[in-house]
């Protein structure tokens, strides 16, 4: 069971807010009681504590990449030749700063790390790969994939 503290349990009313507020993250703290039939001071300390629990760690607005412009969607695989602590950081605050690189996650298998990138078409991809990542120091294996469809895309958690 998932712990909102570590002394209490979520509760079905936490739950309905969680999943309201990933449908509806802009919705009043007043509309959001009444959907969820609670009072609105009443929504509003569990949303609060829920924030503090982490549960909830930030409100966004969700673009869409190919209005912006941003048309091919790619998820590189990375293998690091460098083993310490030290240069493995260097090379992570260098992959986070860089604004193509929607997700970056440490994984098993033949690769160490998996990069969900977004650019603007593939000689801006082939620019990333040879101007960013591959001149980039410790990285010892590339393998790129690009998306040609997108099936499912949610931020959205079952709760």
């Amino acid at each position: 069971m998932i712990k909102c503290s570590a002394d209490n349990d979520l509760d079905e009313v936490d739950r309905k807010i969680l999943a309201v507020l990933q449908a509806e993250g802009r919705i009043s703290n007043s509309d959001l009681a009444k959907k969820i039939h609670l009072s609105a001071p009443a929504t509003h300390t569990r949303v609060k504590r829920l924030e503090q629990g982490g549960y909830i760690h930030s409100y966004v607005a969700l673009l869409d990449r190919n209005k912006l412009g941003y048309d091919n969607l790619c998820f590189i695989e990375l293998s690091l030749g460098v083993h310490k602590h030290e240069q493995i950081q260097a090379i992570l605050e260098t992959i986070m700063s860089w604004p193509e690189v929607l997700e970056c996650h440490n994984v098993t298998g033949e690769y160490d790390y998996l990069l969900k990138v977004a650019v603007v078409n593939t000689r801006a991809l082939e620019q990333f790969n040879s101007r960013k990542l591959i001149p980039l120091e410790g990285v010892a294996k590339i393998h790129t994939s690009l998306v040609l469809k997108e099936v499912k895309a949610t931020t959205a958690i079952e709760v």
